[in-house]
């Protein structure tokens, strides 16, 4: 049961409420069907003993209702209730192709809610909580755990429900019309299954976790070996990264044989059993009735009974069989699910006011399972429309408290403060509107160049004006216009693999100009850039600084020598802060690795 409620939680309260009216559905289902099933025994009854038209009072009132339909004779209305019955069949019979409709529908389209839910549970956790993710498996969770999930757990838990409740009322008409056979076969039957279940339950349980591993090093092979494929053809590491996705896919596929196997290989024996349990049914009837002629009906039934039993027996054999597998992914992904912080929608799209100072009020940081402070006490004022330099050594605390200014990460001590406004989780968005970021690796989609510089916009939203605009500032406006052939509309290949690492870069910076910022933040933004391209793009940058403020950590110093200010960090603390022209001296003077 327990899996059956993990199974529940991934589902919303109004699908919840279908999953109910679907199993109201089935249950009327399994009614029907039991009363399709239960129709042949009189059918039957009356072929082998005609009389029983007379004998019978039910029979016989409808024997003579049937008159009006012009039915006069014995044979015309044996022939009649033959075609009730199989009209009865055939209403059952759609019922039941009407449900499985119903339920496939119902599974499939949880493939997709699920999903979506779980990549917006994803994309809405803080920014510290991918630091200690990787992206191929949060990918393989999105695109390959939840579609396990669904076909070895939640299609089968209904498959289960379905056939347990067939079973269920099969079993209970033939308990009415014997009851002690009835509770013979059903033993046999449960013995049968619930040992051989008994006795693969653990097997399922390891390869099913074994499945998880190796379906999570499946993803990571094919997310580092195509994400570097650069370094991977250099090197000629390519049977390395074959034989890393090779040996956990081919154990990923022996495990997915070996469940399917486990869960269909009874059904050839339980045929062996169905075909000698018949012959001791109709032995028994013959011996309890006193002559074939009279055991015909009870055999029909049972019969008829044993035909629509044996798929839903082994249905529930094979649906349990794959739950048992699947149970170590769908507790994961349940897991995944508990441990991520819940979001709410904020359809607020107001922007923060912007117009004296940011300020970092004795703050402090330390990433997440690491025991080393980051920064220390950080005091600093940034006036607005002013142009400052955040410089240092190598994992001094720059990028850090860029990431802190931006609304990425949530000081543990300590304030930022907007003019006189406490950023928190509440209004980091209205103040995430004011900023544009370059970071040092820009991504880039394989898309044109104006998609790519209008990130994440619909094409017929973009305004090309602001577009160019932007492009011209980030000094890419005449590479893009005279050198490529389709100008904007130039695809870039994956990641921007058919441009230059400075040509990458403009349009990083391009994109976050097209937006307008009032706080331009370039995390080593140039660095990338040759001399002449960098000087005419930090021109252009200097020359927005009359109005929008810019925040550049500058890994040359002579970046940063046109800055208002210079901060300069050390072992996470802000060691000296001033004009360009007076630190630059003291920093060059003291020889540290930049």
């Amino acid at each position: 049961m327990k899996i059956f409620s993990k199974l529940f939680y991934f589902l919303t309260p109004q699908e919840k409420r279908n999953a109910v009216l679907l199993f109201i559905i089935t249950l009327i289902m399994a009614l029907i069907d039991m009363f399709g099933v239960a129709s042949i025994m009189p059918f039957m009854a009356v072929v082998s003993n005609p009389d029983l038209i007379y004998t019978n009072t039910i029979l016989n009132k409808i024997f003579q209702k049937s008159s009006l339909l012009g039915v006069q004779s014995d044979q015309e209305f044996i022939f009649f209730l033959g075609i009730l019955v199989f009209i009865f069949l055939i209403f059952s019979l759609s019922v039941k192709a009407l449900t499985t409709y119903f339920q496939l529908r119902f599974v499939q389209m949880r493939e997709y809610t699920i999903g979506k839910r779980l990549m917006e549970n994803y994309l809405y956790q803080p920014y510290s909580w991918f630091l200690n993710r990787n992206s191929s498996d949060i990918g393989k969770s999105i695109l390959s755990e939840v579609g396990i999930i669904i076909g070895q757990g939640l299609s089968p838990m209904l498959n289960l429900i379905t056939q347990c409740i067939i079973t269920f009322f099969i079993v209970s008409l033939l308990l009415i019309v014997d009851f002690k056979l009835t509770i013979i076969v059903t033993i046999i039957l449960v013995i049968f299954y619930g040992l051989i279940f008994h006795l693969s339950r653990k097997f399922l349980n390891r390869i099913g976790y074994e499945r998880l591993e190796s379906n999570e090093f499946r993803f990571k092979a094919i997310s580092e070996a195509f994400g570097a494929s650069k370094d991977v053809k250099l090197s000629g590491l390519e049977k390395i990264f074959i034989k890393k996705f090779s040996d956990p896919a081919k154990l990923f596929a022996k495990h997915q044989t070996s469940s399917q196997v486990l869960g269909k290989l009874p059904r050839f024996a339980l045929e062996a059993i169905a075909f000698g349990g018949m012959l001791v049914v109709i032995l028994y009837v013959i011996s309890q009735t006193g002559n074939f002629i009279n055991s015909i009906p009870i055999i029909t039934l049972y019969a008829f009974a044993g035909y629509r039993l044996m798929p839903s027996l082994q249905l529930i054999y094979a649906s349990s069989t794959l739950l048992k597998y699947a149970t170590p992914g769908i507790n994961s992904l349940y897991n995944d699910f508990k441990s991520l912080n819940t979001h709410n929608y904020n359809n607020d799209q107001s922007i923060l006011k912007f117009d004296k100072t940011i300020s970092l009020n004795n703050v402090n940081y330390s990433y997440p399972n690491t025991s080393r402070t980051t920064l220390k006490n950080i005091n600093l004022i940034i006036p607005a429309k002013s142009t400052v330099g955040l410089v240092g050594p190598t994992g001094c605390g720059k990028t850090t408290t860029v990431d802190i200014i931006l609304g990425l990460l949530q000081p543990q001590n300590g304030t930022l403060k907007i003019d006189d406004q406490i950023i928190t989780k509440e209004n980091s968005r209205s103040w995430q509107r004011s900023l544009g970021y370059v970071p040092q690796q820009i991504y880039l989609s394989d898309d044109t160049i104006a998609s790519n510089i209008a990130f994440g916009i619909n094409k017929e939203n973009i305004i090309f004006e602001d577009l160019e605009s932007a492009a011209k500032i980030a000094n890419l406006h005449d590479f893009v216009i005279n050198e490529l052939p389709n100008k904007y509309e130039t695809k870039v290949g994956e990641r921007g693999i058919r441009l230059s690492g400075g040509q990458r870069q403009r349009i990083g910076i391009a994109r976050a100009l097209f937006h307008k910022p009032k706080v331009l933040i370039l995390d080593e933004a140039t660095s990338a850039l040759d001399n002449e391209t960098e000087k005419a793009v930090m021109e252009a940058v200097n020359n927005l600084s009359k109005n929008i403020t810019i925040i550049m950590i500058a890994h040359r110093l002579s970046t940063v020598s046109k800055c208002d200010k210079i901060f300069h960090f050390d072992k996470g603390e802000l060691i000296a802060e001033g004009p360009p022209e007076k630190l630059i001296k003291n920093i060059t003077n003291t020889k540290l690795t930049y």
